[in-house]
């Protein structure tokens, strides 16, 4: 690739800016020229040649402004390559089972753009960096606290759509 790839993403206590960076890191080490942002700082995608987004889940959906970015900006998304991931803590259990529900979380995004690449990851929930209703409903769902991510899994992944964005 020849022109810049976005790395955007979408969270609320940084697991996910956490991955997105590692998968910025690794398109860099792959020779690509990369910009790693939140979502929220995003104007306009169309000077990018591919885009990989990300966002976390909450409550069984993913974050509100990773939707809002593909609903906004789907015309420019849906001329270059989209790749999607998500990071949930659900996957903390890498269940084939959980992998359906997890991808389906996907859906609002799929229907306005199709990725040509999605990664499903594993997150962390620390609860001194979510809000007080956050942290009730969290221990009410005894959902647990810890980093679950895979760091190198997310590498290898980010190896494989690096290579394909490259093609």
């Amino acid at each position: 690739m020849d022109g810049k790839v976005l790395v955007a993403y979408a969270t609320r206590s940084g697991s996910t800016q956490g991955v997105a960076e590692a998968i910025g890191e690794v398109l860099t080490e792959n020779g690509e020229t990369v910009d790693v942002r939140n979502v929220k700082d995003v104007r306009d995608p169309s000077s990018y040649e591919a885009v990989i987004l990300g966002s976390a889940v909450r409550a069984g959906n993913l974050m509100p402004e990773a939707v809002k970015f593909v609903e906004k900006h789907q015309g420019a998304l849906g001329e270059i390559p989209v790749v999607y991931f998500v990071v949930c803590a659900t996957l903390k259990e890498d269940t084939e089972e959980n992998r359906e529900v997890v991808a389906g979380y996907l859906d609002p995004v799929r229907s306005m753009v199709e990725p040509v690449e999605v990664g499903l990851f594993a997150g962390a929930i620390d609860p001194s960096k979510l809000s007080l209703p956050l942290r009730l409903m969290m221990k009410a769902m005894k959902a647990g606290e810890g980093d679950w991510r895979d760091w190198d899994a997310i590498r290898a992944w980010a190896g494989d759509v690096c290579h394909s964005l490259q093609q």
